[in-house]
């Protein structure tokens, strides 16, 4: 499974290869205090972030295996209805687990409440914690029903269809995101003809040749002073979202670079790139569920596929994501650098991008140069200092 997934990042990775950075230290852009903040807040994060998988890995041994009374009792009851009793439970795993993890997750709220990068209330964060778990107990409890039919239909086999459903489960959400969930969260707004940051999206998307679709403010100043921008969607949902903090907080240089970083994920079909490596990944990541699953079911009592082997299941795949997510940074990471070499590219304004990896840094409270062993396992961007090496790279003629 690992193999594969390194094979699929060198078989996806941007060619060509994004610019070499430049040696530099954090500390010629950054000042010491911003330092020890930024590894002080991300430390403490990543810490929060260990103890989340810890505590959904123990209750998702719990349920695999069954033995409070209540747990069998109310796996065995579903039994009775296989297709919707899959679908039930795996929704219920979703809630346990999401309930379970509310206090870690709002301690991390918390703490970014604390160091300036959040504005949102506690009020406000606690309603979105409810719509989450609200879409991933839709998401657990559809994706359960798939799985338990297919493995009680095809014992041998479920793997090859269950791999395509997966890419398909993930391609529709990623679809329906822009207009269906997003907006659940943060109010979206369609820039109009003649607003300043959407004419310059049009103008670097006419230099890049890519087609966009719309290019909509969120109102995300409302909960974090981090500033941002993205592309989201595939096909007639495709568009790119800029930060109203980073409109209001960046010059029209910044802004470009900003806009032509994203744009670079367009021209490069990058959230395409990201499906292709979940159809690589996929096949060997549910043979290696679905042989960690079945003899936790069993022993647990349940036959494999049915509603008492869900938690079971669940467990393995959340294993395997969590091991195959490491490939996945990785591929991500080349992934943002290339962009932002096209984004060099594209403006030749390297002061203009460094300016705003320093803004992005002190913003979102990150580290400039995070340590290596996190940085490779979690980070899905290039470390702020690296991003800076790539502009001096592009200024001193590297490309």
């Amino acid at each position: 499974m690992v193999l594969v997934a390194e094979a699929a990042v060198w078989l996806l990775r941007p060619r060509p290869a994004p610019i070499a950075p430049a040696p530099t230290q954090a500390s010629d852009w950054f000042t010491g205090a911003q330092i020890e903040r930024g590894q002080d807040f991300d430390r403490g994060q990543d810490w929060l972030y260990l103890a989340g998988i810890g505590v959904e890995a123990i209750v998702l041994i719990v349920l695999a295996t069954g033995r409070p009374q209540v747990v069998r009792r109310a796996l065995t009851r579903a039994t009775a209805r296989p297709l919707a009793g899959t679908a039930i439970v795996g929704a219920g795993v979703s809630v346990v687990v999401a309930v379970v993890t509310l206090p870690i997750g709002l301690a991390a709220h918390d703490r970014a409440v604390d160091y300036g990068l959040s504005v949102q209330g506690t009020g406000s964060w606690l309603a979105d914690a409810a719509k989450s778990t609200v879409i991933g107990a839709l998401v657990a409890g559809v994706a359960a029903a798939v799985l338990g039919a297919l493995v009680r239909r095809l014992p041998r086999a479920w793997w090859i269809p269950g791999a395509g459903a997966t890419v398909a489960i993930a391609a529709a959400i990623t679809w329906i995101a822009p207009v269906v969930l997003a907006p659940l969260f943060n109010k979206f707004e369609k820039l109009p003809p003649g607003n300043p940051a959407r004419a310059e999206v049009l103008r670097l998307a006419h230099d890049a040749g890519v087609k966009v679709g719309g290019v909509y403010r969120v109102n995300a100043s409302r909960k974090v002073r981090a500033l941002n921008a993205y592309v989201d969607g595939i096909g007639s949902t495709r568009r790119v979202v800029l930060y109203d903090n980073l409109i209001s907080g960046t010059d029209h240089a910044e802004l470009g670079s900003v806009v032509a970083h994203e744009l670079g994920h367009v021209k490069h079909d990058d959230i395409l790139r990201g499906l292709a490596f979940i159809a690589l990944a996929a096949p060997l990541a549910l043979i290696f569920a679905g042989a960690a699953a079945a003899p936790i079911a069993r022993r647990a009592g349940f036959a494999p596929g049915s509603p008492g082997s869900v938690p079971a299941y669940f467990l393995a795949i959340a294993l395997a994501a969590l091991v195959v997510g490491v490939p996945g940074n990785q591929l991500s990471r080349q992934v943002e650098a290339s962009a932002d070499s096209f984004a060099l590219d594209l403006t030749h304004d390297p002061r203009a991008f460094i300016a705003l990896q320093r803004k992005l840094t002190t913003t979102a409270v990150a580290d400039p140069r995070p340590p290596a062993v996190p940085a490779f396992l979690i980070d899905t961007h290039p470390s702020a200092v690296q991003r800076i090496g790539e502009a001096l790279a592009y200024e001193r003629g590297s490309r």
